[in-house]
């Protein structure tokens, strides 16, 4: 497969993970009224790290020392922005809480110029601008600013940093026991938040249902996804496609739940299609530009 035509499945299936994420806001509402947020994730991630080292154990033993300690630092990163996210979200309204996790598009171009040191297109800096309005309009009704707020403003901090991380360290090769390895550090972070309080456990068929989807779709397989897709994209571009999640959530919302459609939503979906449109369609390599692949480290 050419590093183009890798380059185009990778896109197709961070949409495809951004759909599975977005169904997931319908699907486990339901669910976090009785589960605390945090004891839902302590149970998602260890059933995801039990499964993933059972099944995938053979691609972790091939990892070197060096690769298991960025896997470690990569899993710490999305593990911390979850649980940063969640209690965020305990004083913070969910469409406000939705439109500061979403900044991780601007904050990874961001860190990837500071970071890095790499030179971010004029044109990507535009797809940026535009996937944070259209994501404005989407989960925006009024913004106060509190405690809660500058939580969940650290957990886009941490999601970007693990998006820029993956970008730079992530190859296809180990992209299965990397992914592994994020798991376990993860369900480890999840169970150390949830067990000072107690862990509450579903108590229903359709509870435990939920979470099996969560764990083989939203965990094991996203996760997979996530870090095998940005071996073959700059992490920029693979931001600003991931700021699809909360248009398959509205969509979802709509067609599935009792939400109806409103005109900004219709308007902030389109925008942010336009922005993933613009910098994954129409965007052309300059001359000697190197393919995503060259910019990582071997690790």
């Amino acid at each position: 497969m050419t590093p183009a035509a890798r380059t185009r499945l990778a896109t197709l299936l961070l949409v495809a993970l951004t759909a599975v994420w977005g169904s997931t806001f319908f699907l486990i509402r339901n669910l976090l009224e009785t589960v605390p947020p945090v004891d839902f994730l302590a149970v998602r991630f260890s059933l995801s790290a039990v499964i993933m080292l059972i099944v995938f154990w053979r691609p972790v033993r091939a990892l070197s020392r060096q690769q298991v300690l960025v896997g470690v630092g990569l899993g710490a990163l999305y593990g911390l922005a979850q649980i940063f996210q969640t209690q965020g979200l305990a004083t913070t309204p969910a469409s406000v809480s939705g439109f500061i996790t979403g900044t991780y598009v601007v904050l990874t171009p961001v860190f990837t110029a500071v970071l890095l040191r790499e030179r971010v297109a004029g044109s990507t800096w535009a797809a940026v601008g535009l996937a944070t309005v259209g994501l404005a309009l989407l989960s925006l009704n009024g913004l106060s600013v509190g405690v809660g707020e500058a939580i969940t403003l650290l957990a886009a901090a941490l999601y970007a940093l693990h998006i820029v991380g993956l970008g730079r360290y992530s190859a296809s090769e180990i992209a299965t026991g990397l992914s592994v390895v994020q798991m376990v550090v993860i369900a480890l972070l999840c169970v150390v938040g949830a067990v000072p309080g107690g862990v509450i456990l579903p108590s229903t068929p359709a509870q435990w249902a939920s979470v099996l989807y969560m764990v083989v779709f939203a965990s094991i397989l996203a996760l997979w996804v996530q870090t095998w897709a940005q071996a073959h994209m700059p992490a920029t571009r693979a931001a600003i496609v991931m700021t699809l999640e909360p248009v398959f959530a509205a969509f979802f919302a709509v067609t599935l739940g009792d939400e109806t459609a409103t005109l900004r939503m219709v308007v902030g979906g389109a925008l942010v299609l336009t922005a993933m449109y613009a910098v994954e369609l129409l965007a052309r390599r300059r001359p000697g530009e190197l393919p995503a692949e060259a910019l990582h480290h071997e690790v």
